[in-house]
């Protein structure tokens, strides 16, 4: 049995409500007395993340223009989504569509991670999507401008040796959904 304990959160506000960043400051008590006036979360939203695999094996990829890190990335699709208003399931095929115009019959889940637990409070929900076909054209937003890139299973982990994909949910997406379609 753990002898950890979680903090105690003795006063909390919202120090920053937009709708696209919003951060909460918590006044916590640590475990062994010690108070902390100033621990920042980030209240962010769950995002779904797609390794959709062509029946050639070939995996969809985007390429796009990341404002943050003010460089381009290739990374899988992935989208935000508000768990109370669809699942992720879904929230995952509506991205793959949008942002790829490619569907599926279907996903598999992967797993559920976190990516920032000490400061983030949302979870990352990982699908695999066998045998997607194109059906469409991409729906992307006005902040998205998305070049689809097809790479074959073989040169996957090639390109993240070489720092050519090294988002990091796109990564853990990559190598723990490999196993699954080389098993």
């Amino acid at each position: 049995m753990s002898k950890l304990e979680k903090w105690q959160i003795l006063n909390s506000k919202m120090v920053l409500d937009n709708p696209w960043c919003q951060v909460r400051q918590d006044e916590v008590k640590l475990p062994n007395g010690q108070i902390i006036d100033d621990y920042f979360v980030n209240i962010r939203p769950d995002i779904v993340l797609v390794l959709p695999i062509t029946a050639s094996r070939e995996i969809i990829f985007v390429r796009q223009y990341r404002h943050g890190a003010e460089n381009f990335f290739i990374e899988l699709p992935a989208g935000r989504f508000d768990p109370t208003q669809e699942s992720p399931e879904d929230a995952g095929m509506r991205e793959l569509q949008e942002e790829t115009g490619y569907v599926a019959q279907e996903l598999r889940k992967i797993a559920t991670l976190y990516d920032n637990p000490s400061k983030d409070n949302n979870q990352i929900h990982l699908y695999l999507a066998e045998n997607v076909i194109k059906t469409g054209e991409q729906k992307l937003d006005i902040t998205e401008e998305i070049e689809v890139i097809l790479i074959p299973v073989e040169s996957v982990l090639e390109k993240i040796a070489q720092g050519e994909i090294s988002v990091s949910g796109s990564i853990a997406a990559l190598l723990l959904g490999l196993k699954f379609i080389t098993d």
